[in-house]
């Protein structure tokens, strides 16, 4: 959409589209529908409500179907209701009133959203839009970004590199392990969101049942909340003011948050080690670099996948700040703010599309990496001095200093060094077959 206000709406519209069935504003009206049927199947059929007869299997399906089968022109209908009511809870149970009018079970209208608050909808709907959007969407694709790593990694474990700490020549690592590094970091988090749990609550309007014991005293209502809760695939919430504490929530934001970070530092390197020419970018054909630099071939991937992150942790930083704060009871402050859910998670898999487009279109550039490496044999002045401390040698750390700090060196002055020190013959012979490419401890292993 050219006039789109938000470019979710309009440059990235297709990018995004899983997360459309979960977090549109369909979406939201879909899940309403379904907490709102589960709830009157929940309270007719398993509670046996007095003053209630059940619904047959004819009847459940046909409900079930307004949100297994959710059309369009419900959710049309709904919101010409909302612009009536000004109330967007309250136009889900108008509409199922005209559905159960519909099967001719009028008597059954007084319990629809029966003892209920509009958050005791509202905390599951958005409960369930959030499990299916992470489980669904966000993990699998991490999933992938990991796999993609992780085959990188093996793939290069043995391709010595120069490290840069501070951005100056370091001892050397291979490829492989500082993606291994990062498939680490990575998975620790992807374990931890894995494990989430997603609570949910229907208690009433402070969260005591007040309402619901003046009606119907001899239910265990504690026990009937907990097992309507479970068999919507979610976990009981016992302890609530009107509505559900978000402190869920809250930890999901946190560890999304760390995993964007996480890549967003992937990101950075990625970029840096193109810049040194350490990997090259495979040449799409028809792409543009530059509009006046033709020779151009920019790291747009990971540029764009940094700043899509970056927003996305944004906005998933005042959610996790924001939501678990209600002032006693209840207030409003929750209700706009979950609606942009679905834009911080939509910014995270944005940025994850475009980290890993940009992977599948690196190569490691070899010449330039063992380049670098011949060019700096300072880099074995950290194995020469430590072996130097191990025979006792005096001054090991300085001498090295010496030597190498702002001076020139190569092979041939490394090793002259090495001939006229006062070590064990095995141990020089071990630092003279030494060279930069060969100085990497244990990373192809790791």
């Amino acid at each position: 959409m050219i006039d789109a206000l938000s470019p979710l709406e309009g440059r990235y519209k297709d990018k995004v589209n899983e997360l459309r069935p979960f977090f549109s504003e369909s979406g939201l009206i879909r899940s309403r529908i379904a907490v709102e049927v589960e709830w009157l199947i929940y309270i007719v059929n398993i509670l046996n409500l007095e003053g209630t007869q059940s619904l047959d299997e004819k009847e459940i399906k046909a409900l079930r179907k307004l949100y297994k089968e959710f059309q369009p022109d419900f959710a049309d209908k709904i919101k010409d209701i909302e612009s009536k009511t000004n109330h967007d809870v309250k136009a889900v149970e108008y509409f199922l009133q005209e559905a159960l009018e519909a099967l001719k079970r009028d008597n059954l209208i007084p319990f629809i959203h029966f003892a209920c608050t509009s958050e005791d909808i509202n905390n599951l709907a958005y409960a369930q839009m959030l499990k299916g959007s992470v489980v669904k969407v966000i993990l699998p694709f991490l999933e992938l970004i990991l796999n993609q790593i992780k085959d990188f990694a093996e793939q290069t474990k043995d391709i010595a590199m120069m490290s840069h700490t501070h951005g100056q020549a370091a001892s050397p690592t291979t490829v492989g392990k500082e993606f291994k590094n990062v498939a680490a970091r990575l998975y620790r988090q992807f374990q931890q969101m894995s494990q989430m749990d997603f609570l949910g609550k229907i208690n009433g309007a402070t969260g005591n049942f007040n309402a619901h014991i003046v009606a119907y005293p001899e239910i265990d209502w504690l026990k009937a909340s907990r097992r309507f809760v479970e068999s919507l695939d979610l976990k009981w919430q016992a302890y609530t003011t009107q509505i559900e504490p978000h402190d869920y929530q809250a930890e999901i934001y946190d560890c999304m948050r760390r995993i964007n970070v996480i890549l967003i530092d992937f990101n950075r390197d990625l970029w840096s080690y193109i810049s040194r020419s350490y990997f090259k970018q495979k040449i799409v054909k028809g792409e543009v670099g530059s509009s006046t630099m033709p020779h151009k071939v920019n790291p747009i991937d990971f540029e764009n996948s940094e700043g899509n992150l970056g927003l996305a942790n944004a906005i998933l930083n005042h959610l996790s700040n924001k939501l678990p704060i209600s002032r006693l009871q209840r207030d409003l402050t929750d209700s706009t703010v979950q609606r942009n859910i679905g834009i911080a998670l939509a910014y995270t898999l944005l940025g994850m599309k475009s980290l890993k487009k940009g992977l599948e279109k690196i190569e490691v550039n070899e010449d330039r990496i063992v380049k670098d490496l011949e060019e700096n044999w300072a880099l074995l002045a950290e194995a020469i001095q430590t072996v130097m401390r191990r025979y006792g040698a005096k001054d090991a750390y300085e001498q090295l200093k010496a030597l190498t700090r702002g001076s020139e060196i190569n092979k041939e002055k490394i090793h002259s060094f090495v001939k006229n020190l006062d070590i064990p013959s095995s141990a020089k012979k071990r630092l003279l077959d030494l060279s930069p490419s060969s100085y990497i401890g244990l990373a192809n292993r790791i």
